[in-house]
């Protein structure tokens, strides 16, 4: 696993927050973003926050000073770090499970995006129940377009070991019938899922105009 120094700038959780929003970090790559470096001369940051979030998912959220000092390398002023930002959150969002059953669902969780000028690409990824694990902008584009690489887009849907997706974009255009490129695009990513064992259950584009849902249209199989 190479150092955060190795990797390019634009990978780098920080680099990647100001680009993309804090959304589109991965659990690992928000906790790097809040410890910011390792524990000590020989240790590196995202192995450590390989660990956190290891801890994270095995106590669902619920952890203690105690806990979190135990890995080694997260010290006091870290595990201070992160115990602060759950308590902010607990105190401040109340977090319930979405389960999508159609469409409509969908619409609140990416209406970020609707005025946006550049086309953001988003991946929802989701348990075997369709409850929404992670929401994530993939990539941001340019006016009227956006370049998706299936390893992009399913690199994080693996780690959150994801039964299925639903994507979405945006058309700055305002148009919502799909282009050539957004259906290509879409065949590609379903042949991914394919071979990977994840079922593309939607894709949704959205505009000030509306949305328009390949599934609702018959171009999901």
């Amino acid at each position: 696993m190479k150092p955060i120094k190795d990797m390019p700038e634009f990978s780098r959780p920080r680099e990647k927050l100001e680009e993309k929003g804090v959304e589109a970090l991965s659990d690992y790559e928000l906790v790097t973003a809040i410890i910011g470096s390792g524990g000590g001369e020989g240790r590196d940051v995202r192995s450590l926050s390989y660990k956190v979030v290891n801890l994270i998912r095995e106590k669902k959220g619920d952890l203690s000073l105690e806990e979190l000092t135990k890995i080694e390398g997260i010290g006091l002023a870290k595990a201070s770090q992160i115990l602060a930002g759950f308590e902010l959150a607990r105190r401040h969002i109340v977090v319930e499970t979405v389960k999508i059953t159609e469409a409509k669902d969908v619409l609140p969780l990416i209406g970020r995006i609707t005025s946006k000028q550049q086309e953001y690409f988003i991946c929802i990824s989701l348990n075997g129940a369709n409850e929404v694990i992670e929401n994530r902008t993939v990539t941001v584009g340019l006016l009227d377009r956006s370049q998706v690489h299936p390893c992009e887009v399913f690199a994080d849907v693996i780690t959150d070991r994801a039964a299925s997706v639903i994507f979405a974009h945006n058309h700055p255009s305002g148009a919502l019938e799909p282009s050539n490129s957004d259906l290509k695009i879409q065949e590609q990513l379903t042949e991914a899922g394919r071979i990977l064992g994840i079922k593309v259950l939607d894709h949704i584009i959205i505009s000030k105009k509306g949305y328009y849902s390949f599934q609702e249209n018959g171009l999901v199989h």
